[in-house]
């Protein structure tokens, strides 16, 4: 599949470029791909926690392992975000764009928080058939959450009975999984051949810096920071873990999307990879929703990248805040 798939980003880019028209009207196969993904995100979501989380045994159990992950999230993140600050600042893309000497700075910049105590009620759901109904995937995970540990506290046959239902439809979710996961080539063809017959490469050329900072930020964190995590602490070869991921890699990569690439990471993670299931059922869900490393990298390169273009100097204490802010 992974082959499949790296001949589909090549071909589609080429597509893109030569029949653009074809490639605009074949789009909608990758939105096809996508929704397909997405329809299986939220069960298979709720069902693999629950399930994964059953299986460690007892909270003490997901305990330790939530402990870990909160500090390999954090850690990641901010190795990502320190990465993209220090690239901005040393080929500071910003300067050569002709908008910072032209123009003023935007009317109706404003500051847009949200305070901790909203937050943790966001991640409450008070309606958790609507939080799913919506998508909203952190919900979700909180409820799912609550519901393995109170499952793992209970005996009796009415609990067997739901751990039975609940891994009945996670098998089900996952074999709809791997039919879907067979389409990627196909999608991924699309959505990358209508991308680029939509952007063409003017927009590429004239933002050239700036996609280089944020690409080589990119690279370093892929191809340097994150194989050295897993060689010192992981224990595992990083040349061969990578191409037991590369199916969920290269379909992040076209669709520029965590969640829908949930199912596909869960996929390469426990047949592949050989991740135990309690594990990647906890972490990777969690991963996909709070510990989206290139995201935080690109938002810390594009503030000061526009701050650049407007000629506004930020200090190493309001870059520290842009680090913790992203």
């Amino acid at each position: 599949l992974h082959w499949q798939v790296v001949i589909a980003l090549l071909a589609g880019a080429l597509f893109g470029k030569l029949a653009p028209g074809a490639a605009l009207g074949m789009g909608f196969l990758g939105d096809l791909f996508l929704r397909l993904l997405k329809m299986i995100i939220i069960p298979l979501i709720f069902t693999s926690l629950v399930s994964g989380i059953a299986s460690l045994g007892d909270a003490r159990s997901v305990g330790r392992i939530g402990v870990r992950t909160t500090i390999y999230y954090m850690m990641t993140t901010t190795l990502a975000i320190a990465v993209g600050l220090t690239l901005v600042n040393l080929l500071r893309p910003g300067r050569g764009l002709d908008l910072g000497i032209s123009a003023e700075l935007p009317e109706g910049f404003s500051t847009a928080t949200q305070s901790l105590p909203e937050f943790l009620l966001r991640m409450v759901p008070d309606n958790i058939v609507a939080a799913m109904a919506a998508g909203e995937v952190l919900p979700v995970i909180v409820f799912a959450i609550l519901f393995g540990l109170f499952l793992t506290r209970l005996n009796g046959p009415n609990v067997d009975a739901v751990e039975r239902v609940v891994e009945g439809i996670l098998e089900v979710i996952q074999t709809l999984t791997l039919a879907i996961v067979r389409l990627a080539p196909v999608g991924i063809f699309a959505l990358l051949a209508r991308e680029v017959a939509r952007s063409g490469f003017d927009v590429i050329i004239a933002l050239g810096p700036y996609f280089l900072t944020v690409g080589a930020g990119l690279a370093v964190h892929a191809l340097v920071t994150l194989p050295l995590i897993l060689l010192l602490l992981g224990r595992r070869n990083p040349l061969h873990f990578g191409r037991k991921v590369l199916p969920a890699v290269a379909t992040a990569f076209s669709t520029a999307s965590s969640s829908a690439t949930l199912p596909l990471s869960m996929e390469c993670a426990e047949r592949e990879a050989g991740i135990p299931k309690g594990v990647s059922s906890f972490v990777l869900p969690l991963g996909a929703t709070i510990n989206m490393d290139g995201t935080a990298l690109y938002e810390a390169v594009a503030a000061l990248t526009i701050a650049q273009m407007y000629g506004v100097g930020l200090s190493l204490p309001q870059q520290a805040l842009v680090l913790l802010t992203a």
